[in-house]
């Protein structure tokens, strides 16, 4: 039987011209056999970064150029084999990778692998590759024997000239640049001298795995995991992931593709393009996605009332909304899932200490989740959440320390508002 071609994800403005140093994509074509299942075991957003003079360090990119990127994931589905999307999506130049290898990380707080278990990342058959602009390419099988929930090192050889120029900024995890040369076969961190705590290109790794799924968790810096210990896996989505791990039955992967900063309803030059327009490319074409839960508005319903800045202005546009917009945008999410036979979860917005004028929009939003039944189910983070006394405001147990964002304990009551059996379909 010929293998079914999945549709191209995005084709690029530029077709570059094919050398023989590097094989060029300017679009994504996946083959798959009918007897293959592949499924997200972990996954990322990206976010173009912002092109200004005098960045303030957390916009600050690391010089990339001629050296070896080494970043730490963890696959949360286990796998004999793997395929590595890499994106180039929002930069206006090539993306060109001169060598490309995964291995077993020592731990997952230093740039140590281990030497035997490192294995090229090929792309058509070839180390080096060069990915136009706006593209994005998923790499040769990699034969691996892929453990759930154990971290792997990603190391990737730059071109010499290549800059960085987009990034999923709130990774919550130490990653590693080396000092010039190709170090992706080094076992040793001694050449990694350089840290920064960003994904960059890499943004899935999927495995092939007939009984398990995926579960894409998307939103704002709560679902991100933002003020969550580093190299912790202490996000929300870590927590449901444990949660369906010690369940046992159901093998699911929880991919998260939160963007810290994100709106439903507008872009914005520092938090990404708004989750309404990103929804279908991070949420709904993630391999073997059997459910999806959403949790944003916060933002939509803050950066209205943010006092525009000169310069970095993040927060732009300042566009006012009320309870019904957001709504509407959860409407338009749900008829998407729908089309494509995926269930989708509405979550309740969690409490973020808000003056009483947009305090009256977040119990309007909620009100909204929980009673009209257009999700396929509600998750009741809010409840989670709030102080009893006063529901405005985050538990102190739960509360990290900015009355917004949750503390490790409060992401962990999240993964545990979840419904496990229902959002798997296993609930009898």
């Amino acid at each position: 039987m010929k293998p079914k071609v999945i549709a191209a994800i995005r084709v690029a403005a530029l077709l570059l011209p094919l050398t023989s140093a590097s094989l060029v994509f300017a679009a994504e074509t996946v083959a798959q056999s009918p007897s293959e299942h592949w499924v997200s075991a972990w996954g990322t957003a990206l976010q173009s970064i912002p092109q200004l003079a005098d960045l303030p360090p957390l916009y600050r990119a690391p010089a990339v150029g001629g050296r070896t990127v080494r970043q730490v994931i963890y696959p949360q589905i286990a796998g004999k084999q793997m395929r590595l999307r890499i994106s180039n999506l929002f930069a206006t130049e090539p993306l060109v990778i001169e060598s490309m290898s995964v291995a077993r990380a020592a731990s997952g707080s230093s740039a140590a692998i281990r030497a035997e278990s490192s294995r090229p990342v090929l792309f058509g058959g070839r180390r080096s590759i060069t990915v136009a602009p706006g593209a994005q390419v998923t790499s040769d099988i990699v034969a691996f024997d892929v453990a759930a929930n154990q971290p792997l090192a990603v190391s990737t050889f730059m071109g010499r000239d290549q800059k960085l120029t987009a990034w999923h900024r709130t990774a919550s995890q130490v990653n590693y640049v080396s000092t010039p040369g190709d170090r992706t076969d080094d076992a040793s961190a001694a050449a990694f001298r350089t840290r920064f705590t960003q994904y960059a290109w890499l943004t899935n790794v999927a495995v092939e795995n007939a009984s398990a799924s995926a579960v894409v968790a998307i939103g704002d810096s709560i679902t991100d995991g933002l003020r969550s210990t580093l190299n912790g896996n202490r996000r929300w989505p870590d927590a449901l992931a444990r949660e369906i791990a010690q369940r046992g039955g159901a093998q699911a992967a929880v991919v998260n593709v939160g963007i810290s900063g994100n709106r439903l309803l507008s872009n914005s030059p520092c938090y990404g393009e708004a989750l309404a327009a990103r929804f279908d490319r991070d949420a709904l074409r993630q391999p073997g996605v059997r459910a999806i839960i959403v949790l944003i508005g916060i933002n939509d319903i803050n950066f209205a009332a943010m006092p525009a800045r000169a310069g970095l202005d993040c927060d732009a546009p300042h566009t006012e909304v009320n309870a019904d917009a957001l709504v509407r945008g959860y409407q338009r999410l749900i008829a998407q899932a729908h089309q494509r036979g995926v269930k989708i979860y509405g979550a309740t917005l969690t409490p973020a200490s808000l003056p009483p004028e947009r305090e009256a929009i977040r119990t309007a939003v909620n009100a909204s989740i929980r009673s009209s039944r257009a999700f396929d189910g509600v998750i009741d983070f809010d409840a989670a959440l709030r102080d009893p006394a006063r529901p405005d405001v985050l538990q102190r147990r739960f509360d990290s320390g900015d009355h917004i964002h949750p503390s490790d304990a409060g992401y962990a009551a999240m993964g545990s508002a979840v419904p496990v059996n229902v959002v798997l379909g296993t609930a009898k």
